[in-house]
């Protein structure tokens, strides 16, 4: 395993997110988020079906299709629908902060759904993490953005898609993942388009902006992909909050967001438990302690 090259691959994933992030916000000023979650599915779903074409995978067939892979596109579909509207209407930071806590979630559903062990340290971690959502989006006080409460249900359905992602059968080709992945993001922006209007035709500049913001994140996904393939989960897994990181330096260079200090305080919170809990998980799997010390 090349967890150093992996590393530095699940960091540039994050800056490609990041800039697809930040093209979804600038466009949303102009266009339905409808529209540009079509298009970005579209271009996507493309863009890998064409991956799956040269290098013989299929996307569709029994070897593709099952009830996990249904689930984790259902996921897909809430997850695009919830953060694009968030980054629509909340700060880039803010939506980034609150997306961060995906891997908390996810350790609370292993818990439940999957019958995994959590001990109380990584139950302490995850409650102060959760603790740091409520400091950020400070419900009942001055600054209260009911909006930033989509983020946080971007969160809930991300960290199902990641659990159906987990059960997905092994033999599962990466690009169908991928391929339908994209696919899922359509229905979200036919819905959206629904009730916020009919599509904007762009001009050439703006087609480009949306040809770009598919490039970025069709790449951000295949880089996320290989670094998993090169290096160890346990060890790549805190450098996506990387990504936190770059949504507030591109809020502020680009839409002249300045976080307050409770933005701040709340993402160290969530930053601080999502890695403890990720490096516990690490430390249990190399020590095999008893689950009741986990």
């Amino acid at each position: 395993m090349d967890n150093l090259r992996g590393i530095l691959l699940v960091i540039a994933a994050m800056v490609m997110f990041t800039v697809e992030d930040s093209f979804i916000k600038g466009l949303s000023e102009v266009f339905p988020i409808g529209q540009i979650l079509i298009v970005l599915g579209i271009g996507g779903a493309t863009v890998f079906a064409v991956i799956a074409l040269i290098n013989r995978q299929p996307i569709v067939g029994p070897e593709v299709f099952s009830k996990m892979l249904f689930w984790r596109s259902v996921g897909e579909t809430g997850s695009a629908f919830f953060f694009v509207s968030a980054l629509w209407l909340v700060p880039l930071s803010v939506a980034g902060a609150l997306l961060q806590t995906t891997s908390l979630i996810v350790t609370i559903g292993a818990a439940f759904l999957l019958g995994e062990q959590v001990g109380w340290r990584r139950w302490s971690a995850i409650f102060i993490g959760l603790f740091g959502v409520l400091v950020i989006i400070r419900p009942g006080f001055e600054g209260f953005q009911p909006a930033a409460l989509l983020a946080v249900a971007a969160a809930v359905v991300l960290a199902g898609r990641d659990l159906a992602t987990r059960r997905l059968p092994a033999g599962t080709p990466s690009v169908a993942v991928s391929f339908w992945g994209f696919f899922a993001v359509i229905p979200a922006g036919i819905i959206l388009s629904v009730f916020l209007g009919a599509p904007v035709m762009p001009t050439p500049y703006q087609a480009g902006l949306f040809l770009a913001c598919v490039a970025f994140g069709t790449i951000g996904y295949y880089l996320i992909v290989t670094a998993m393939r090169m290096g160890e989960a346990s060890a790549l897994a805190p450098f996506r909050y990387s990504r936190l990181l770059f949504s507030i330096i591109l809020g502020y260079f680009i839409f002249d967001e300045i976080p307050d200090t409770w933005t701040l305080v709340g993402s160290a919170i969530i930053l601080g438990s999502g890695i403890y809990v990720i490096l516990r998980e690490r430390r249990v799997l190399e020590s095999r302690v008893p689950p009741e010390d986990l």
